[in-house]
């Protein structure tokens, strides 16, 4: 059985229809109640995953979505000007293991970056150090993690297999390329910490049922020691909470070995809490700060004495002295006050900060002493975003990439002496920067908080109403969308396109206070900030409802589900992407425990009914007229499980009346979109730019 739906696209005075035959999916007699409210689930059973019958639904949806894109005349045109876009040369900034130079590289096409290596110096002839597109046939095996031991002669790697979270490890002798006999598996969400003659690694223990590895829910994280030449099973647990199912940990050693940290972080918390041990002294683990609510990291050692980065009593950040010998926060010693603007990452080198501050959503960089003296600003050849600054004690310079919008990603060296910077790379992209240009805007939300958005477009772009916008947004988990360069967002710019990114709440574009503004009963605030910038490009003349495209993914998935809900007058097409869908069972998958800081939980009376007023799965309605919808997911994601995009798409498909194309693609071997391989990533950007131009009646040029 199959539901029949006609589309009716209508552009001017043309008119498009394409019969879509959407499956039928069961619905089955589940209902929850929470606190008195019973919430019916009839689509519970496509939470199972990996069951035959959801595989077949998966297929059925599948062969509707791919029909109608192989229908869409230019979809082959737009794939091959990606491959041409996306076909040239990125590599990373060098970085320094023991006496070798290592980089990553690719070519342009291929699915994975290669790993490379310098011997000896900066200036010798670069091998292939490691290649991850020989470990698979496909290019989905992707390198998660790079670790070297001290001395740099040994290197441990992580991988991930298809996009999943799940994790193996491996062991390299860096002068030989061989690879030990060493093999770690079942790690997640971990670092590697090497050790004397081994690391520590973050793991859980192996599924009860390994058909649910990427759906059930990860508990009870362990930390281990892995010594180099043994096997796994005789690896020992550092640390472990036996009585807290929801604890995380992270381990690190300060530069000169002295001191070992843990970190540790919680369901409901805000923050972390932070440990430390002098191993010159032998002793046990000692508090810094176990509070959970605050964000404590440590930047060096000064002998016993750790230089921490907090947003302890600072919102946005500062960086203090701790004294063992007076451990109280009271008697912390202030090195780098706070500032008006949010200051997102401390890096050192030469004995040198490098402090990165946000404002207005761009990077500025200044370097400090370790007492906290600011010695001089690093001009920066655009506005844009930062990142690099990575050294060791001993070193005299280090390198820099410098990333906008239309600026391709440029590698800096700066002398730590001289204070200069010179060109050590450039991007070459086969495009002209100086045809575009990018604007900040701050416009009102419902409430009248001034909201910072970019506009990106060809010089001399009209207004008239009557550009395609493409609009982004996330606003979640105190994570600022910066300003960065993509050549596939190239493709949309050059047919006349608007791309648009709103700095909505819930990121940290403005500090804590700003990731607080956008967290659990205050959450509508996010959505209200992304309404608004909408109103605002359609107010002025930008654009106009009819060519209005919405995408966000994962958190931003739940973002783009909840304001089409809300307003769905605004847009003619809506991506929502790896989203989090089911806001009164998401802590029940895999990391989803770990949202809770940011959502709240159905489990509490009062988040529930916050949560379940603007859950996108519980608020589709059957009297809206929803713009083009296509959710992007994929069967490996174990991040955001595709369950929650399943269910939506199937209660969307059900209940929507109205002529516009509800469609769902599912990637195949893939998951969250960490670890993507090329030909996938350019596959899925043909599809979602062939659907947004059809549901917009525009051809593009080629």
């Amino acid at each position: 059985m199959f539901k029949i739906l006609f589309t009716g696209i209508l552009f001017g005075s043309i008119a498009l229809a394409q019969p879509l035959h959407y499956p039928a999916a069961k619905k089955v007699d589940v209902v929850d109640t929470y606190f008195g409210v019973s919430i019916a689930d009839p689509y519970r059973w496509l939470e199972q995953d990996t069951s035959a019958e959801v595989k077949k639904w998966v297929n059925e949806e599948n062969a509707v979505t791919f029909s109608y894109l192989e229908k869409i005349p230019f979809r082959s045109q737009i794939k091959a000007r990606l491959e041409k876009l996306m076909n040239y040369p990125k590599a990373s900034a060098p970085f320094r293991a023991g006496k070798n130079w290592f980089f990553y590289k690719n070519d342009g096409l291929q699915n994975q970056s290669v790993l490379y290596v310098r011997y000896g110096s900066l200036d010798a002839k670069p091998q292939v150090f490691l290649d991850p597109n020989k470990l698979s046939h496909d290019g989905t095996v992707a390198l998660t993690g790079l670790s070297f031991n001290k001395n740099g002669t040994k290197a441990a790697y992580s991988i991930s297999r298809s996009g999943s979270d799940w994790q193996e490890i491996y062991v390299m002798d860096v002068k030989t390329k061989k690879l030990l006999s060493d093999k770690i598996e079942w790690a997640k969400f971990t670092g590697i910490t090497w050790h004397g003659n081994g690391f520590y690694y973050n793991r859980y223990d192996v599924p009860k049922d390994t058909g649910k590895k990427l759906s059930a829910s990860n508990e009870f994280q362990k930390v281990y020691y892995h010594i180099i030449g043994t096997p796994q099973k005789k690896d020992d647990v550092l640390m472990q909470d036996k009585k807290d199912p929801y604890i995380s940990f992270g381990t690190d050693f300060t530069e000169d070995e002295r001191i070992m940290l843990l970190s540790k972080s919680k369901r409901n918390s805000n923050g972390n809490a932070l440990y430390f041990r002098d191993l010159r002294k032998r002793g046990r683990w000692h508090p810094v700060l176990e509070s959970y609510e605050n964000t404590i990291w440590v930047i060096d050692n000064i002998g016993e004495k750790l230089l921490l980065f907090t947003n302890f009593d600072a919102p946005n950040g500062k960086i203090v002295l701790f004294d063992p010998a007076h451990p109280s926060a009271k008697e912390w010693k202030t090195i780098v006050p706070e500032k008006d603007e949010p200051l997102t990452s401390v890096r050192t080198a030469g004995k040198k900060l490098f402090l990165t501050y946000m404002k207005d959503v761009s990077h500025r960089v200044f370097v400090s002493d370790y007492n906290g003296n600011i010695e001089n600003e690093i001009s920066l050849a655009a506005l844009g975003t930062v990142s690099g600054f990575n050294g060791k004690h001993e070193d005299r310079f280090v390198f820099y990439t410098l990333t906008s919008f239309t600026y391709p990603a440029v590698t800096y060296k700066y002398d730590i002496t001289s204070k200069i910077s010179t060109l050590y790379q450039k991007t070459e992209v086969d495009f002209n920067p100086e045809e575009y240009e990018t604007r900040q805007v701050f416009y009102p939300s419902s409430d009248g908080t001034k909201i910072p958005m970019f506009i990106v477009a060809k010089k001399g772009i009209e207004l008239n109403g009557n550009n395609p916008v493409w609009l982004y947004g996330y606003g979640g988990f105190n994570i600022s969308i910066n300003p960065s360069f993509n050549a596939i967002r190239l493709a949309w710019l050059e047919q006349g396109g608007i791309f648009a990114v709103a700095n909505i709440r819930g990121g940290s574009e403005y500090g804590e206070k700003w990731h607080q503004a956008g967290m659990k009963l205050q959450k509508q605030n996010v959505f209200n900030d992304f309404i608004a910038a909408a109103e605002y490009l359609i107010a002025r003349n930008y654009t106009n409802p009819n060519l209005l495209v919405c995408e966000g993914r994962s958190n931003g998935g739940l973002l783009i589900g909840a304001v089409i809900n809300q307003r769905p007058d605004l847009f003619r097409v809506a991506f929502p992407g790896v989203g989090v869908m089911d806001m009164l069972r998401f802590q029940k998958f895999t990391i989803g425990w770990a949202w809770v800081n940011d959502y709240g939980s159905s489990d509490d009376s009062t988040q529930f009914f916050y949560l379940k007023k603007y859950s996108p799965l519980h608020t589709i309605s059957d009297t809206l007229r929803y713009p083009a919808v296509f959710v992007v997911t994929a069967d490996h994601d174990d991040r955001v499980v595709p369950a929650h995009s399943f269910k939506y798409i199937a209660t969307m498909q059900e209940k929507y009346k109205g002529d516009n194309p509800i469609l769902i693609r599912i990637e195949t071997s893939a998951g969250h979109g960490g670890g993507k391989p090329t030909s996938k990533y350019i596959e899925e950007w043909t599809d979602m730019y062939a659907f947004a131009w059809k549901n917009l009646g525009i051809t593009p040029k080629y």
